[in-house]
């Protein structure tokens, strides 16, 4: 198991080939995907032909950054993944963050834990300039993760999405924070 880091309760680790069930299980919850599919689930061949592939492909094009596996530190349960990955290829100065938790996961906190640490390991190791975040303006919980993670609301937009879902008429929102901002957190 190739570990990335490690906060108090989170392992985050490289995703395996081996990783395919626990990707199709955290897909085929449709309150986790909701605010992504309107709760359609991914479909099995579609996470083991695509979705995982594509993870594992990141870690040879951008070192230290991808998709992260994130396990429960204590008894090693699978959580769900954060995304911490460039927004254009061969561009790593600025970069997407994401999450993707197991319902049991929710409300403890381990999103936020999980961002806060993928930022300073970015900025402070990584030589990441701009770390930025979206969601559904109406996902208030994701919302309050990124605002706990020290990023701030940048903009409203409508995207151009082939499938309208349940509250995309109100737009979804971009967050971001710089390394300059970072730097000044403790003064601000």
């Amino acid at each position: 198991m190739s570990v990335f880091l490690s906060t108090p309760r989170l392992v985050l680790r490289e995703f395996t080939p081996d990783d395919a069930d626990l990707l199709v299980e955290l897909d085929g919850d449709p309150e986790v995907m909701r605010y992504l599919t309107g709760g359609r689930p991914t479909p099995p061949e579609a996470v083991r032909e695509r979705v995982l592939p594509r993870i594992l492909a990141h870690y040879r094009r951008a070192p230290g950054l991808g998709w992260w596996a994130a396990q429960d530190r204590g008894s090693g349960a699978f959580l769900g993944w954060f995304e911490f990955r460039p927004t254009r290829d061969g561009d790593a100065w600025e970069v997407e963050l994401g999450y993707r938790l197991r319902r049991a996961a929710w409300g403890a906190g381990l999103a936020t834990e999980g961002c806060r640490a993928l930022i300073d390991k970015g900025f402070a190791e990584l030589d990441v300039r701009r770390v930025t975040a979206n969601t559904m303006t109406v996902n208030a919980a994701s919302r309050r993760v990124m605002e706990k993670s020290g990023l701030r609301l940048v903009r409203t937009y409508v995207g151009d999405w082939p499938e309208l879902i349940d509250g995309a008429e109100h737009g979804e929102v971009e967050y971001a924070l710089t390394r300059e901002h970072w730097l000044r957190r403790d003064a601000d």
